[in-house]
């Protein structure tokens, strides 16, 4: 009794340590703490009552080779560093910028990556009172405030980006359930707007603002029940997915306003969503502590994640890591050391992109793909998940034996990998983009596509908007420029809300809200044994507090926490420590000094 209690407690102490380093197929990950951003006086911030920690990325291209730019948000406190990641440490003394507010609390932010420059960027910052301001944190300056008087929405801004490929247009989701679509160059007006209907369907509706001229906002959509926690556009842009508080996800055509599909969560609401980077899967979490995969090309649920003990923050897809390999007769064995000559540069984020799209070519060559994503939770862990091709094609013989992701199904002993799934129809359904777009942007934003110089703007998409439906569908190609191609929860209630785009199915999901008891079990929402249940690679304790930001970078991991501490970690072979350590030793002799910048008031 005493030797199993001794043993419980020393598991306990082991499970409540902090992690600094992991390790995948691919090598070593390690925590540099020298490359941790914060506010400048470290001092661990008292994160009671406020708004989750954000972190933004943004390259300016400068002549210097070290573009990268970190914008984070702590309490009332807003950041704006240069970002040394693996290359030098961290020195807090010069913030670029450095603002806090009075009355209200920044929530999220965004940078456009189209007009960044060394002299000039444009971020977009949402406010827990509703507002959202324009800024140029490079110039030091303000230069709008939409939804100053809060006569669109009152209440906290839960998620802000930039529509992909355009200048100008930026979409804002709230808290009460709406979104808004603004341009930068309109104003809001004095009084309260005025809407009339563009288009509704099953539990959403979107208006256009009515006004003798044009002013914010362009569009008014209202979806779901309960607060809108997070939307992503698909690489291409085309797409939009968004998860509720009522536990929904909604997959849009952005441009015609159709509903493609809808998923329910397990349990409680959905927090976070994320696209692979082909636009062919997404991933959201929540408070069923889950992770769950949908599929875009089936509109079904294809896995869950159980790895979490809260609810999970956040989801992102690693580009750098997705594996793609022809199976030929000189494929790949599957020995550890031949991983360890895998690269995370452009170059293979470019090419892994590129050949994930020949699973649904006329290649007769099979192609073994395995995606990489990561989740990070209140649980105050990091899990990264393997989803394997015996996951993504269950009906197909696996071209090797070897796997990387656990499989387990819920009625059968584990050895059983890969329960298969019921009603998958192969690729009836186009998928989000026939072309792939280039890595991912440094951003916890939506990620966009490639744009090339040869689209034009138009001055006449506003005029489009409120002419109707089918106008509407072109209102993205105005704007853009030209692209090329706590505690466990019981695990035996709903999970899984899935719908086609035919209306009989999109019936089946109501405005009111859904009863979990008359779709459990149904194809709009599969038990717990229906599908594979996936198990983390690695999961492990990597800060005190919890965890509200995962960004997979070129050659690093970066992570932060309600502390307002954004670490990275470094992948294996990019960096050296001799060499970081004394850079860090130098910086350190320097004096710490923080820097008073002026305070900037946004009403509440």
């Amino acid at each position: 009794m005493l030797l199993s209690k001794m043993a419980a407690e020393g598991g306990g102490k082991e499970m409540n340590e902090i992690k600094t380093q992991f390790t995948t197929r691919e090598g070593l990950y390690k925590l540099l703490s020298h490359s941790e951003y914060s506010r400048p006086n470290r001092v661990p911030f008292n994160s009671q009552g406020s708004n989750p920690v954000r972190v933004s990325f943004v390259n300016v291209n400068d002549q210097s080779g070290n573009g990268d730019r970190l914008c984070f948000n702590v309490g009332r406190e807003l950041y704006f560093y240069i970002y040394k990641g693996v290359r030098k440490a961290a020195d807090l003394s010069k913030p670029i910028d450095k603002r806090i507010y009075k009355g209200t609390q920044p929530t999220c932010h965004d940078f456009n990556h189209l007009t960044a420059t060394a002299e000039s960027v444009s971020l977009l910052v949402g406010f827990s009172a509703g507002q959202v301001q324009l800024i140029d944190p490079i110039k030091k300056e303000t230069s709008k405030l939409f939804n100053e008087e809060r006569l669109i929405d009152k209440s906290r801004v839960t998620c802000v980006k930039w529509v992909p490929g355009s200048e100008s247009l930026f979409l804002v989701a709230h808290s009460s359930g709406n979104m808004y679509l603004y341009n930068v160059e309109h104003t809001c007006g004095t009084t309260a707007p005025h809407y009339q209907l563009l288009k509704q369907g099953e539990s959403f509706a979107v208006h256009t603002c009515k006004s003798k001229s044009t002013r914010n906002p362009l569009l008014k959509w209202t979806v779901g029940e309960g607060a809108l926690n997070e939307f992503a556009f698909s690489p291409d842009g085309k797409f939009l997915a968004c998860v509720s508080q009522d536990g929904f996800l909604r997959v849009f055509n952005f441009d015609s306003v159709e509903l493609h599909g809808t998923m329910k969560s397990y349990f409680g609401g959905l927090l976070c969503v994320c696209w692979s980077p082909d636009g062919k899967y997404i991933v959201t979490g929540g408070e069923d502590d889950l992770v769950t995969v949908w599929s875009f090309v089936d509109c079904r649920v294809i896995a869950r994640g159980h790895g979490h003990k809260s609810w999970v923050s956040v989801v992102a897809f690693d580009p750098y890591t997705t594996s793609v390999e022809e199976s030929d007769p000189m494929e790949f064995s599957g020995s550890d050391e031949d991983f360890q000559d895998l690269h995370f540069g452009r170059d293979r984020a470019n090419s892994t992109q590129s050949r994930l799209s020949k699973r649904n070519s006329t290649d007769s060559r099979p192609v073994s793909v395995t995606y990489r994503f990561g989740s990070v939770g209140q649980d105050t862990q990091l899990c990264l998940w393997d989803l394997t091709e015996d996951i993504l094609f269950p009906h197909q013989p696996l071209s090797r034996a070897r796997t990387h992701t656990n499989v387990m199904n819920a009625t059968s002993p584990p050895a059983g990998s890969g329960g298969t799934n019921p009603g998958s129809n192969g690729n009836s359904i186009t998928t989000p983009g026939n072309s792939v777009p280039p890595p991912l942007p440094r951003s916890n934003s939506l990620p966009h596509s490639a744009v090339s110089n040869a689209g034009s703007k138009s001055s006449v998409m506003d005029g489009a908007i409120a002419s109707g439906v089918s106008k509407f569908a072109t209102l993205s190609l105005h704007d853009r420029k030209e692209r090329h191609h706590e505690k466990d929860h019981k695990r035996n209630h709903s999970m899984g809300h899935i719908s086609s785009k035919s209306s009989d199915k999109l019936n089946l999901v109501t405005k009111t809200k859904t009863d979990p008891a008359k779709t459990l079990g149904t194809p709009l929402c599969p038990r717990m044994e229906d599908v594979p249940l996936l198990e983390p690679l690695i999961c492990k304790k990597i800060a005190h507090e919890r965890l509200t930001v995962l960004i997979f970078l070129e050659d690093c991991i970066v992570t932060a926490c309600q502390e307002g501490f954004i670490c990275t970690w470094a992948r294996p072979g990019k960096v050296s420590l001799g060499g970081l350590m004394l850079s860090y030793c130098a910086e350190q002799m320097a004096t710490m000094k923080a820097v008073n910048l002026p305070y900037f008031k946004v009403r509440s």
